[in-house]
């Protein structure tokens, strides 16, 4: 039982983490709140959303009058211009103060796609995208005097600048691990107490046992924090070229850092129970007697 005990504890640690800050619409904005001012993240979203307009530019129409032969040049110098251009007013808007109120909007938006996709009345084919065109609004109406980015802006559809977060044929095999931890935190924490209380009831020599327990809470948080360091780098690796590997890495850390802090704060009532239970008993009868 307290083997067992000492395996659940910080699976149900993590199956509660998941829970409340991915699964939990307010949770996941909380946690990702604070990347509205993260330097990495900002310059993703203007790259994204600078690359989504970009792709609905043309500038055929101003090349007419130019020779075929300077052509490709002229339509570099006007493509980088134009691009510095909308990359300057998104900027603008994501710098601006009222991007930490739209950021958290979008997410808010996202994740309840996101919940209503996994939930077992959702619909499996439909993808979940992060959807930044209120950014694109928001530069719509920056520039509503000035003739060249309304210009550019209209020709970009409303629902034009996504970033897909789940694809559609994902959502079956997400939505069963969606179900396990949301039972996992109901089940695992009371299972990990009982058989940790359990076991040292009935065993026989309970401070050895006590010593025991609180090391291998240890030794099994610190091997999760482990685990949550290696998928972090692995996943990292694994992800397209278009993705900015800083932004990420401070999604996933805001995502993970309370999980992280639980590991290591277990790691150390682990290692001090252990080391109190077993110099207990022995420092208590030396100050006894010195006493």
């Amino acid at each position: 039982m307290l083997v067992v005990g000492a395996l659940l504890l910080p699976l149900s640690l993590a199956a509660t983490w998941a829970r409340y800050r991915l699964t939990e619409t307010d949770g996941y904005v909380a946690a990702v709140a604070p990347l509205a001012g993260n330097a990495a993240v900002q310059q993703a979203v203007v790259d994204d959303v600078t690359h989504s307009v970009m792709a609905h530019v043309r500038i055929d129409g101003l090349l007419k009058a130019v020779s075929p032969a300077r052509r490709p040049a002229v339509r570099r110098h006007f493509t980088r211009g134009i691009r510095e251009f909308v990359a300057k007013q998104v900027r603008q808007v994501v710098t601006g103060r009222g991007f930490p109120a739209m950021w958290q909007g979008v997410h808010r938006s996202a994740h309840r796609t996101l919940d209503g996709s996994l939930a077992a009345s959702g619909d499996p084919r439909s993808p979940v995208t992060l959807d930044l065109t209120p950014v694109v609004e928001r530069v719509r109406r920056q520039v509503a005097h000035n003739g060249m980015g309304l210009d550019l802006l209209r020709r970009v559809p409303r629902s034009g600048v996504e970033i897909v977060l789940l694809k559609a044929p994902d959502v079956p095999r997400i939505r069963a691990g969606y179900e396990v931890v949301r039972r996992g935190a109901l089940l695992l924490p009371p299972a990990a107490a009982l058989c940790l209380g359990g076991g040292l009831l009935l065993v026989r020599r309970r401070r050895r046992a006590l010593v025991c327990a609180g090391t291998g809470c240890a030794a099994a948080a610190a091997l999760l924090a482990v685990a949550l360091a290696l998928v972090r780098g692995r996943t990292l690796a694994a992800l397209p070229a278009m993705i900015s590997r800083p932004a990420a890495g401070a999604y996933a850390d805001a995502l993970t850092g309370p999980l992280r802090t639980g590991v290591w704060l277990l790691v150390g009532a682990g290692a001090l129970t252990a080391v109190l239970a077993a110099a207990g008993p022995p420092a208590l009868r030396a100050w006894r007697n010195r006493s």
